[in-house]
């Protein structure tokens, strides 16, 4: 980029981090994420929470369509609280959540430094296929893939692939990622999630090494 065109992207930058609209969005995804941390990181029943958690991030995401963060984090939630339900019951959230991730990609490629791709693998991964749900095993690899190509140290997306290439039956190359999940540095803002995962990454590679 020329110096004549810096600037202007520069001064564009800024009053976008200081708008007062930028800061009331940052502020509540930071505020959904700390809440999903806290309810899914704790032992014990944790669906109400995550529905009403999910209800929050409908209200937000209503006031902010536009606002890929916003949307990816619906999707993690939504997601959250159909892994924790389980069963036909949760196929509604499950589908909400692949709808929200997917808005949020179109909006932002990077999907939340990868974020939204490792909840929309393992959505694929585990949600059935055929004429019940929309599970593709095809789909969640490349979802994988993306996530990994976006971040490829993630202890997220490494364990949540390794724990896919287990179902596929490719041993060796689970070994290998369930290693760089274990190996992977965890992010700040999602410490006790990241760290969770290391802990499951760890006593499956214990499974696999035998």
């Amino acid at each position: 980029m020329s110096k004549r065109h810096a600037f202007p992207a520069l001064a564009l930058g800024v009053s976008l981090v200081f708008s007062p609209l930028a800061v009331a969005q940052q502020q509540e995804v930071a505020e959904l994420r700390r809440q999903w941390e806290r309810i899914t990181t704790q032992p014990g029943e944790q669906g109400d929470a995550l529905a009403a958690l999910a209800e929050r991030a409908e209200t937000l995401v209503g006031e902010y369509p536009e606002a890929a963060e916003l949307l990816t984090w619906q999707g993690i939630i939504l997601a959250s609280e159909a892994r924790e339900r389980g069963g036909l019951s949760a196929l509604s959230r499950a589908r909400s959540a692949r709808e929200a991730l997917e808005r949020a990609v179109e909006l932002d490629p990077q999907g939340l430094n990868g974020s939204a791709y490792v909840t929309l693998g393992a959505l694929y991964d585990r949600v059935p296929g055929g004429l019940i749900g929309f599970g593709d095993d095809d789909t969640a690899e490349a979802m994988f893939q993306r996530a990994l190509a976006i971040r490829p140290q993630g202890i997220d997306v490494n364990f949540y692939y390794a724990e896919f290439l287990v179902e596929s039956g490719r041993q060796d190359e689970a070994i290998a990622h369930a290693r760089r999940a274990l190996e992977g540095e965890a992010r700040a803002e999602r410490q006790a999630s990241d760290e969770a995962l290391r802990t499951q990454a760890r006593a499956l590679l214990r499974r696999l090494e035998g």
